[in-house]
């Protein structure tokens, strides 16, 4: 027999008890800097889940599984794309979250949405919109832009503060991001998503550059395959073992107090083998692939997209325009929202053999 509304069962204040028991170092939901709008507490979930539930179910999370991460456009079915990436990244985060008593629940919702803002054709995109539109653009401004403003026909996602936060904060330079002093207010959550996003990446990267053909295991630098091993399991143990090991003071349970709050981090040795990995792939992968035909096609399609919509901004759908949107505005949101397919298709139909046929796989009607 029932009990009546479900108010009275006290789950969320359950959950909430329960994220008590995390380091004092971790972020609480109940503590939570809040949101831009107010809103009635759910009874059935934490703030930071319902984060997590509203992106999963966004147009911008649906369209990630056409969009590239590394090899565009891909024919084959078992090269990671943004999605399959983002869950990656997402495992990767709980693990660390849950061995160094943080928030699980947070680090899953700002992973699920850290990429929402990439265009299609990856960096090489991203670029390229850099490029021609003048105030600038970067994939981590456009997924907060997404959950803020563009999201639920344009209401935006109201996402907590530090979802927000670790969204916009999650994307790493080129050389020793490691080096970087961090932001006092960064959450030890949203640092661990900074570290699980590489720690994905860099992974399963190396293990579809091994499927096509670009590069084999003794490859990789001799101390990166002695300190972190040789496999796809061995690495991703290695690395996420030493951050836990060096990261450990942040779980609260270390039996030692400071007055400096702890960061998430990695003992010297693994972080030089990281980082070691990570510009080779750089000089041997990454780099080279935007030399390629497919990556120059792809530079002129989404050049061809963005100024064709800026001067056709009545052709945008909402929510990107509308009457006294401004029309660069516009074209970069549409455009960077598009899947690879889909901005393959519109180019071929404003102007028929652009893509010069190099992308097979893709139907162009």
């Amino acid at each position: 027999m029932g009990i009546g509304p479900v108010e009275k069962l006290q789950v969320r204040q359950r959950l909430e008890a329960l994220e008590e028991n995390l380091s004092p170092y971790a972020s609480r939901s109940s503590r939570s800097l809040g949101r831009e709008r107010d809103e009635t507490p759910s009874p059935l979930r934490t703030e930071y889940q319902r984060d997590r539930d509203r992106i999963i179910h966004t147009n911008a999370f649906r369209r990630l599984k056409h969009k590239t991460q590394v090899f565009l456009a891909p024919s084959g079915d078992h090269y990671v794309t943004r999605l399959t990436h983002t869950l990656e990244v997402a495992q990767v985060g709980r693990t660390i979250a849950r061995a160094l008593n943080l928030n699980e629940d947070l680090v899953e919702a700002m992973s699920y949405g850290h990429d929402l803002g990439h265009t299609p054709f990856g960096h090489l995109g991203e670029e390229t919109l850099d490029q021609v539109y003048a105030p600038g653009f970067t994939h981590s401004a456009q997924s907060l832009r997404i959950v803020e403003r563009l999201a639920r026909e344009g209401e935006g996602l109201n996402l907590t503060w530090e979802v927000r936060q670790g969204i916009i904060s999650h994307s790493k330079p080129q050389g020793d991001f490691l080096d970087i002093k961090l932001d006092e207010s960064l959450t030890l959550e949203a640092q661990v998503l900074r570290l699980a996003d590489s720690v994905a990446y860099l992974n399963h990267d190396i293990a579809d550059a091994i499927r096509a053909g670009m590069l084999k295991v003794e490859d990789l630098p001799e101390r990166a395959n002695r300190v972190l091993g040789t496999t796809h399991s061995e690495r991703l143990d290695a690395l996420i073992t030493a951050i836990v090991q060096e990261s450990w003071p942040a779980s609260g349970l270390s039996g030692e107090e400071s007055d400096t709050k702890p960061v998430i981090s990695m003992d010297q040795e693994t972080r030089d083998a990281m980082m070691e990995l990570r510009d080779y792939m750089f000089q041997n992968i990454y780099l080279p692939l935007g030399d390629t035909r497919q990556s120059e096609v792809g530079r002129d399609v989404v050049k061809l997209l963005y100024h064709y919509f800026v001067t056709n901004a009545e052709e945008i759908p909402p929510p990107y325009f509308s009457p006294g949107t401004d029309p660069e505005r516009a074209a970069v949101d549409y455009v960077a929202g598009m899947t690879d397919h889909y901005a393959i298709r519109q180019a071929e139909k404003l102007q028929s053999g652009i893509t010069q046929n190099v992308f097979h796989n893709v139907p162009l009607e």
